[in-house]
């Protein structure tokens, strides 16, 4: 099974979590169309159960191989028997997608705790945990002499960025995610283990929930930006002996575009003219005026909120 003239996965072994439908599904038919063996994971209800296993029976009717491994992405037995039944059936791991997500939507104002901490649980504890797993056993293989392929993908969020004003708890998670994947590519990068973060836009099940909807609606004719099929080639990119190189980076992917975000920066320093000592209001009020005096407007998530 294979969209191009080589199958440059060929043998490797692919965890994709929640991969039954949307962009989980897309990059586990990617990954299978590179010669990946592939563990779908995703929950054991009754409408997941049904999307992974049609998932499983699509990739090996193209050739693919592929299993299900259902399970609580975010529970820690849950994701140390993936790993255990990914290891007992195939002998190895070689990539980790963490792609799992969950949204309870509402605004600061009105969320509940159990609305913040179940998504945050979803999102970032479902990364940390297979990410953990993943990398205490590609440490182990290196540190035991052998010789390692492993690529980690973890999914973030523009906004992890922006903020959004209807999503503080999955705004968190996914900003959590990219640091957490950010100081893990600092680790495992001393054995050769490149991981990256994408930012997809795409129309799935959880963002026709929320409210994004309306941008990620599909058009009546022409090319749909925001099918997730657009995503699943820079994941399988990134996976590929190719991209062996580039570690450490966040990606915003849709459509016909991948843009490589770039690292925040600071502006320029204000140091107090008084010398090596503490600041008073009024200094700190004379030096930012030149940044934050008349005519400033603050800028938030691209819109100009006027002075109060």
């Amino acid at each position: 099974m294979s969209d191009s003239s080589t199958n440059n996965l060929d043998g490797k072994v692919a965890i994709v979590t929640g991969a039954g439908r949307g962009l989980g599904r897309e990059e586990a038919m990617q990954l299978a169309s590179q010669g990946a063996r592939v563990v779908i994971n995703d929950i054991n209800l009754p409408d997941a159960a049904k999307a992974a296993n049609e998932t499983v029976e699509e990739i090996k009717a193209a050739g693919g191989e592929a299993m299900v491994v259902f399970g609580d992405c975010a529970d820690t037995n849950d994701a140390n028997n993936l790993m255990k039944a990914t290891l007992d059936a195939y002998g190895d791991l070689n990539i980790m997608v963490n792609n799992a997500g969950y949204c309870r939507d509402k605004t600061i104002f009105g969320m509940s705790d159990e609305e913040f901490d179940s998504v945050v649980r979803v999102h970032l504890r479902g990364h940390f945990v297979n990410m953990r797993n993943a990398a205490s056993y590609w440490r182990g293989k290196a540190k035991a002499g052998e010789q390692v392929y492993a690529r980690l993908i973890s999914t973030s969020s523009e906004a992890a960025i922006f903020g959004s004003v209807g999503q503080p708890n999955y705004s968190a998670a996914k900003s959590g995610i990219v640091a957490m994947t950010m100081g893990t590519a600092q680790l495992l990068i001393r054995y050769g283990i490149p991981c990256n973060v994408i930012m997809p836009r795409a129309e799935t099940d959880m963002t026709m929930q929320g409210p994004t909807a309306a941008m990620f609606a599909a058009p009546e004719e022409g090319f749909h930006a925001f099918d997730p099929s657009n995503v699943a080639p820079l994941v399988g990119y990134l996976c590929s002996p190719d991209a062996a190189h580039i570690a450490g980076e966040v990606f915003v992917v849709w459509g016909n575009q991948v843009n490589r975000l770039k690292r925040p920066e600071f502006g320029e320093a204000h140091v107090n003219p008084e010398g090596a000592k503490k600041w008073t209001l009024d200094g700190l009020h004379s030096s930012l005026a030149s940044e934050f005096g008349e005519g400033y407007t603050p800028v938030l998530d691209g819109f100009s909120v006027p002075p109060q």
